[in-house]
């Protein structure tokens, strides 16, 4: 099975989408039904593999795109050069790994794509005005135009039901990421001139769901109270968006200025370290369509607090602090992470549905199902119209009954 990861994308450092990808690859070569896997980058995207890409594997083949960094330049490489790309290695399948325009009509194979959340339709301030069209546009496209959706939880599929018709609805699977720590390693701390002194850990982009602000403020009060040691840090791991600017002002006050420390595109050692010397995982989002830093915060035993909603619930339900933000949400938030802090930390937990294995095994299960589908009529029995490679896949795969052969025949006209 030859299969091409589209993973270029605007960023220059790694983000939650790019590390969705590297990890569906790093997944996928432990797997011997890979026979090559393909992936593509953005030119300006070389340290992503350099630093963060699987480990050696002959099966593995880089791309770097020929493709500007302007959002034209990417959208248009998706739409024209992407499906020539996999005609010339002979894919049998392309993972979108987040939504981009879809040209199927120019794909000689099935595609699949990944859909984190539903941000362009429940927070488009996230992207800001006007652009959240073209987010809209672009992913309502991809939606119609992909064979398979694979959403990263169940929260996400829900919210895909609420926003989408049927027909789109219906190819979609919950796979869950791939979380799991990297193996423990002996690096310097990434807090600039950090002296030991204790923090609280945030890893967010500066987006408006992220809530960051709100958890500025509840940094303050506790300073401003002594409910935390009066050396504590705050440190944000994420990269600059359309709240930077506001984020930045608030960190400036006087009376924590100093105190905030911004880092963005930490390699997985350094993130551990900074799960593992953290005293809580502070996770305040308005709305998640995964909420990985929960996850990886459980299997690094953090003391976790988190906001109460239907993402972090479906991931640590057991294992964090909840919080509704809806009223008060300073006091809030600021009084749980003292109650948090005042318990012992609570040691590593294992999270096996979100392991490398499981998600190489449903998502090879799925590719099958939809290589077999999509075969030409003329080369399957009658009976494989029924029983396709793996039937229990095929039936279970998708939703309302409906298999993926099913789909497929009745969008392309084919048994």
């Amino acid at each position: 099975m030859k299969v091409l990861i589209a993973a270029a994308s605007f960023s220059r450092n790694i983000s939650g989408v790019e590390r969705h990808a590297l990890n569906l690859a790093r997944s996928l070569l432990m797997r011997q039904e890979i026979a090559e896997l393909h992936f593509v980058v953005g030119p300006w995207q070389g340290n992503l593999m350099l630093h963060a890409g699987p480990s050696h594997d002959f099966r593995l083949r880089t791309h770097v795109a020929d493709m500007s960094q302007s959002r034209m330049g990417r959208n248009y490489w998706y739409y024209r050069r992407l499906p020539e790309l996999a005609a010339q290695i002979q894919a049998d399948i392309v993972h979108y790994s987040f939504p981009m325009p879809l040209n199927v009509g120019a794909f000689h194979c099935p595609t699949v794509m990944t859909l984190h959340d539903l941000y362009p339709y429940e927070i488009p301030m996230n992207f800001g005005f006007p652009k959240f069209f073209f987010n809209r546009i672009v992913l309502r496209q991809c939606l119609r135009a992909a064979d398979a959706i694979s959403c990263v939880s169940d929260a996400t599929r829900l919210r895909l039901k609420q926003y989408a018709p049927a027909e789109v609805w219906r190819k979609a699977v919950r796979i869950y990421n791939y979380v799991e720590p990297a193996p423990a390693a002996e690096v310097a701390p990434p807090i600039s001139g950090w002296k030991g002194e204790p923090f609280l850990l945030c890893i967010a982009q500066h987006r408006r769901n992220k809530n960051i602000p709100t958890l500025i403020r509840a940094f303050d009060r506790m300073l401003r109270f002594g409910w935390i040691d009066g050396d504590s840090k705050l440190v944000i791991v994420g990269i600059r968006g359309p709240d930077t600017a506001k984020i930045l002002q608030l960190a400036n006050q006087p009376a924590i200025h100093g105190r905030i420390h911004f880092l963005e595109g930490l390699p997985e050692p350094e993130l551990q370290w900074c799960y593992q010397h953290c005293e809580a995982l502070v996770s305040p989002s308005l709305t998640e369509g995964f909420g990985a830093p929960v996850a990886e915060g459980i299997m690094a035993g953090c003391r976790i607090v988190c906001s109460d909603i239907p993402a972090h619930r479906e991931i640590g339900d057991e294992f964090c602090r909840f919080v509704a933000l809806n009223q008060n949400p300073v006091e809030t938030l600021s009084a749980v992470i003292s109650d948090a802090l005042n318990e012992p930390k609570p040691g590593s937990r294992a999270l096996p549905q979100m392991s490398a294995a499981a998600q190489a095994e449903q998502f090879v299960a799925l590719y099958r199902t939809l290589i077999d589908a999509g075969a030409p009529v003329g080369t399957r029995d009658a009976d494989d119209a029924t029983a396709v490679a793996n039937p229990e896949v095929a039936a279970a795969t998708f939703p309302d009954g409906q298999s993926a052969l099913a789909y497929r025949g009745s969008k392309y006209g084919s048994a």
